[in-house]
């Protein structure tokens, strides 16, 4: 049978097409927004996991992907051969009469730039480039025999899986590549002695069956949605109690914390040690001697043996170093060209003027402003009391040059005796810093005291110690434990969520190195960075709240799948190295002969059998199928268990306003753990909750659209422009007999973390006619909290009453009047009614 899953409309928003049924509107609040495709969460996963009709060159680095991506390439223990992944193909792409064979028959060339475009055999429309943004009248090529396209080709359809027991799948195949070498026996270097590539078949992957579905032995089944932690850094802080975590999506967790004296600690998986050691240990990564990955052991040990971090070096991390310079028995303090210093607050000993001006007086205080003048003036140094400088510490040792004496030690404070003899010995520059007056405190410096540890060689050999305790550490095994522990992306992946997290907690652009899976070193600097502003002002820097939206995100089944694809390919990689290792001749080998794909699907089956998150599909009536397809569940395997779950975790948070549904859950144990999508809630690339907004701009509604086809307008496809423009346009065109844009409505979908930053408007706000908002003060939220705003704060606007809960909820009539717990029970009890 040929099946061609591009004629599903995917896009959930439903244009109007000559089929579809005009929908009536009863409702008295008036919404531009469409609720969008209910199953699209289970759909949209599944295709980005397979990217099933998409040709390799194409493929993003998603799903299986990315999983074949991070496995291969495989090489054995002696290096003389490699696996390498090439591509995959899923399912057998033919015309009904198999004359035409290949993904490539359904791409056409865009007539502007020639970049391959899909072809839709069962859309005639005119296809959008993706490349140029130009429309293509393009049809797809028929095969000459049958004058068929090319088509998903099934041995049995869905209804013949269902009455034989069966499961509807489609057979998946890898072409690998073996390398085999030849290594010079005095220099060991390989050369290329034979490639062979071939297809491996790597069995059945079931497909999903347009209705959001899996048929899995004649049974339909159902995969639920996971809403787990996500990962990135988190803070907590409550009085003494403050702690940093930096959560990977993959790889060991790290946390930073304090102990009652003060002392700032690192934890590693659940060992701990003192953080400045780690930091010491990173001062590897941090200022890199050459890249460690291309030496052999004898050089890294060398390396790392002579290689240098001193008290100095982490202090400069966190501190405000200043430069003091001593001269003729007086002691000035340098003015910096741009950053933050010191010599704010300190008192002068001289007169600075610019013209007749005063700049600085002898006994006032240096003010911002003043440090402004002097870097215009460019003037280098500033006579200082020498009584301002109690509290202060020396960064590096003070040493006098001509004798070779340590006058004053890193990190040692600089009293007024040793001051005196400082400047009585004629030292002409120190650096200081001044911990209890700088931003981030005295933990660092306190922290360094108690650190008996200098050199980098010996911070790593202690973690090793820690982790590995009563394994003889060496210098590259060492080494080796913590760049595998963080910087080796087999073992540690941040993933491109973490990645985000962690930027937006920062500070930084949200996308900035969004691909990149690893933490840097200055990460983790950063990390402890704002721990330690947030002890000193934890106003300005705040803790998270592990129950906001902006903190959990949905596994969709696309993402469940793909972690039991990597847990089965990683037991395959393991037999294949032991199969290579025991090989006798690698040259008549082929890769079929190392591959055995059976740990991947017994993963596979698995999951789909007897996983906690794959259900019996409930076909009570319509609306248990819909419900048990938008079902989001925090219990499965890596989520919570029922038994450990407290009471913050089940209850409802102001961020579920229009993401999850306040009311349908379980009544029994589950109650708070599984819950519902609101109705029109949708999940974002990276996994979170969106929600729809209408755009409010001084005190009036502007609706957007989206434009599909520009047409002869200035607008380009999927730009998003107010509507009364569009419609403006249109008309003129409508006189001139011009092709006009097509559009579809556009709300804004904004995450828990953005909403946070707007006042939002309740959907029940009275309008007029031109979308001006008639009261002057209206109810309205900010950051979870119900305000009164004035119509002129609100910049968004809920789109409908019935956003805030799910598609059960939201049938129950005049809801706002009924019971909580009896919209909770009905809401329930609606699933098992059962249709005449």
């Amino acid at each position: 049978m040929i099946n061609n899953p591009l004629q599903n409309n995917s896009h959930g928003l439903g244009r109007r097409t000559s089929q579809s049924p005009e929908r009536k509107d009863f409702s008295k609040i008036y919404t531009t927004a469409q609720i969008p495709n209910l199953i699209e969460v289970q759909r949209e996963s599944y295709n980005r996991f397979l990217q099933m009709d998409l040709i390799p060159e194409e493929r993003d680095n998603i799903g299986l992907q990315s999983v074949f991506g991070s496995i291969f390439p495989v090489s054995d223990f002696r290096e003389t051969a490699t696996l390498e992944y090439v591509e995959f193909q899923i399912g057998n792409w033919q015309c009904k009469c198999g004359n035409l064979e290949g993904l490539e028959h359904l791409r056409a060339n865009c007539k502007d730039c020639g970049s391959k475009i899909k072809v839709d055999p069962f859309n005639p429309a005119e296809v959008l480039c993706n490349n140029c943004g130009t429309f293509n009248a393009v049809r797809p090529k028929l095969c000459p025999n049958c004058g068929e396209p090319v088509g998903l080709k099934h041995k049995h359809d869905q209804q013949e899986c269902q009455e034989r027991g069966m499961s509807y799948s489609v057979p998946l195949k890898v072409k690998i590549r073996l390398t085999v070498f030849d290594k010079d026996a005095e220099t060991g270097t390989p050369t290329i002695r034979d490639i062979k590539e071939e297809d491996v078949f790597f069995g059945e992957i079931p497909l999903m069956t347009d209705n959001g579905t899996f048929i899995i032995n004649g049974t339909e089944r159902v995969i639920v949605s996971q809403l787990h932690r996500s990962p990135g850094v988190f803070f907590k802080g409550d009085r003494d109690d403050y702690l940093a975590k930096i959560i990977p999506y993959r790889g060991s967790w790290v946390e930073f914390e304090y102990d009652q004296k003060g002392i700032l600690h690192a934890r590693l998986g659940k060992r701990k040690i003192l953080a400045t050691i780690f930091l010491r240990a990173l001062g590897m990564w941090l200022s890199p001697q050459i890249d460690m990955k291309t030496v052999s052991d004898s050089i890294l040990e060398e390396v790392v043996k002579n290689a240098e971090y001193t008290n100095a070096d982490i202090l400069k991390l966190f501190y405000t170093i200043d430069e003091a310079v001593v001269s003729k028995g007086k002691i000035f303090m340098s003015v910096k060209p741009e950053g933050s210093t010191n010599l704010v607050g300190m008192r002068s000993e001289e007169d600075i003027k610019d013209r007749k001006e005063e700049i600085t007086k002898i006994g006032k205080k240096v003010t911002k402003s003043a440090i402004a003048e002097l870097r215009r003036l460019k003037k280098e140094k500033v006579e200082v009391s020498v009584n301002d400088f109690e509290g202060s510490f020396a960064v590096d040792d003070i040493v006098n040059t001509e004798t070779g004496e340590v006058i004053v030690e890193s990190n040692t404070e600089l009293t007024a005796a040793r001051l005196q003899q400082v400047i009585e010995e004629n030292i002409q520059s120190f650096a200081l810093f001044f911990p209890k007056a700088d931003e981030i405190g005295e933990v660092i410096a306190q922290t360094l005291r108690k650190d008996t540890i200098l050199k980098p060689v010996d911070a790593l050999l202690e973690i090793y110690r820690k982790m590995r305790p009563g394994d003889p550490p060496t210098v590259p095994t060492a080494y080796h434990l913590l760049e595998g522990m963080f910087f080796d992306p087999r073992r540690f992946d941040l993933s491109r969520v973490g990645r985000l997290k962690f930027n937006i907690k920062m500070g930084r652009p949200e996308r900035d190195r969004i691909n990149d899976p690893l933490l840097a070193a200055a990460d983790f600097v950063e990390v402890v960075n704002y721990l330690l502003r947030m002890k000193k002002n934890s106003e300005q820097y705040s803790q998270d709240d592990i129950d906001h939206l902006g903190n959990r995100r949905v596994r969709a089944v696309g993402e469940l799948l793909e972690n039991q694809f990597r847990i089965g390919l990683e037991r395959m990689e393991r037999a294949i190295k032991e199969k290579m290792s025991i090989q006798q001749d690698m040259f008549t080998t082929m890769p079929r002969d190392l591959v055995n794909a059976k740990p991947v699907t017994a993963a596979v089956r698995e999951f789909f059998g007897s996983s906690q998150l794959s259900q019996f599909m409930d076909q009570t009536n319509p609306l248990s199928e819909i419900t048990h397809k938008r079902r989001l569940s925090a219990l499965g395997p890596g989520g919570l268990s029922r038994e450990r779950a407290g009471f913050e975790v089940r209850d409802v948070h102001p961020t579920h306003y229009g993401r999850i549904c306040p009311i349908e859950t379980p009544e029994g144990p589950n109650i708070g753990l599984i819950s519902s999508l609101s109705c029109f809630a949708r999940i974002n690339e990276f996994g979170f909750i969106e929600s729809p907004y209408r755009k409010v701009e001084d005190g009036r509604v502007i609706e957007y659209v989206k434009i599909h086809n520009g047409g002869d307008t200035k607008f380009k496809p999927r730009e998003h422009v107010p509507t009364e423009d569009v419609e403006k346009a249109n008309k003129k065109l409508a006189k001139d007999g011009g092709k006009q844009a097509e559009f579809e409505p556009f709300p804004f979908y904004l995450t828990a973390w953005e909403e946070d930053k707007w006042i939002i408007g309740q959907a029940n706000i009275e309008l007029e006619e031109r979308g001006f908002l008639v009261k002057e003060r209206n109810a309205a939220r900010q950051k979870g909290e119900f305000i009164t705003a004035d119509r002129a704060d609100i910049q968004y606007m809920d789109v409908s009453p019935k956003q805030l809960v799910s598609v059960a909820a939201s049938l129950i009539p005049f809801l706002e009047n009924d019971d909580a717990n009896r919209a909770l029970m009905g809401s329930n009890m609606q699933r098992q009614s059962v249709p005449l």
